[in-house]
């Protein structure tokens, strides 16, 4: 199969669906492998070391598309890139379209099928979803601690504390690979850390992490306490394919303390948090009732190297497994099918977008 590597061209996107290591796996299985000029430059990976394992440079996105007969990107296509989509494309990336109907329906008039890395389910897990939400986990600390700095609009504290000083309160809603790394990140540093997730096994597991720690059920009541003690709220919950419920209120943010962050991680499923809404990194963040609001969709992508090296590790059998003769009939990569023969097909999505 003829499969192509385009450049990222959302707003400060630099990861690269595959490394040349990668990419040359898909070579030595037979495939024939075209990368768009400049897509691994800003991972650390020139044109020059695709050409080296036999992947061919193509100077442009049209020429790329034209050639390929599967695309595998990372973040969901923007209008431009949908526009070059044939009916006999197949296209493999992050789509998250339950939070973009237009989308959605760009796609379906494609004729194009498009295949969603975070559905794509085997034996319970998200596998291609996994090394993105634990980097975007442990990211939401780094950048929070940053924001809660008085020149950001912050409360001007330390998350961990001092001597003499009160450490910052981190509140995390969900306690999978997203949540649960950002618990770590912020128990590592010392901060006063509660998170809120279903089950008690998480609980016990994010309890594991320190006595810094608590872990307690979603309960209104529960979420309600700590929100408005929380200094840094961490948006962390997931429903596959489907849009994120709302667990705190635009009420209850107007009383949160002046100063306390939000950082919603799921902002690109729609968001848990009422008033999030999507940014980018060149205007990463707003104040909303005084509090700072960070909603940047694609938060892996300011570790480009980092984040392609995961991607690619865990992309590559997957990739491989989709490019096989009826490569779409297998059982796992069916899972991942969001759009087929101009239609919607993937269930939650279907439920998500139904009557948009």
């Amino acid at each position: 199969m003829r499969i192509g590597i385009p450049a990222e061209i959302k707003v400060r996107e630099g990861r690269v669906a595959l490394i040349p290591a990668a990419a040359a796996e898909l070579v030595r299985a037979g495939h024939e492998v075209f990368v768009e000029t400049g897509a691994g430059v800003a991972s650390g990976y020139p044109d020059e070391g695709y050409r080296s394992i036999g992947a061919g440079i193509l100077p442009d996105a049209a020429s790329l598309y034209d050639r390929a007969q599967l695309i595998v990107k990372v973040k969901d296509p923007l209008p431009e890139e949908v526009a070059r989509l044939r009916k006999d494309h197949v296209l493999f990336s992050f789509l998250h379209l339950a939070a973009l109907p237009a989308l959605a329906s760009s796609l379906q008039a494609s004729g194009a099928t498009a295949v969603a890395f975070e559905t794509v389910e085997e034996d319970g897990r998200l596998p291609l979803l996994a090394p993105m939400s634990d980097i975007a986990g442990r990211l939401s600390i780094h950048i929070g601690t940053t924001l809660l700095h008085r020149y950001h609009g912050g409360r001007g504290i330390l998350l961990g504390g001092m001597p003499s000083a009160e450490r910052g309160h981190v509140v995390v809603l969900g306690a999978g690979h997203a949540g649960g790394n950002a618990a770590a990140v912020a128990a590592a540093l010392g901060a006063r850390v509660t998170v809120l997730s279903p089950r008690r096994e998480e609980h016990e597991r994010m309890m594991r992490l320190g006595p810094n720690v608590t872990g307690l059920p979603p309960y209104a009541a529960e979420i309600e306490q700590a929100v408005l003690d929380a200094d840094l709220l961490i948006g962390a919950v997931l429903i596959p394919g489907a849009n994120t419920p709302k667990l705190v209120a635009t009420s209850l943010v107007k009383r949160m303390k002046p100063g306390s962050v939000i950082i919603d991680i799921s902002v690109d499923q729609g968001g848990c948090i009422e008033t999030t809404r999507p940014t980018d990194y060149e205007n990463p963040t707003y104040i909303e009732h005084g509090v700072v609001h960070f909603g940047v969709t694609n938060m892996p992508g300011a570790v480009p190297r980092t984040a392609s090296q995961a991607l690619s590790t865990v992309l590559t059998p997957y990739v491989l497994r989709l490019a096989a003769d009826d490569g779409l009939r297998d059982p796992v990569m069916a899972s991942g099918v969001n759009v087929a023969g101009g239609r919607l097909v993937h269930p939650a999505v279907v439920k998500a977008l139904a009557g948009k």
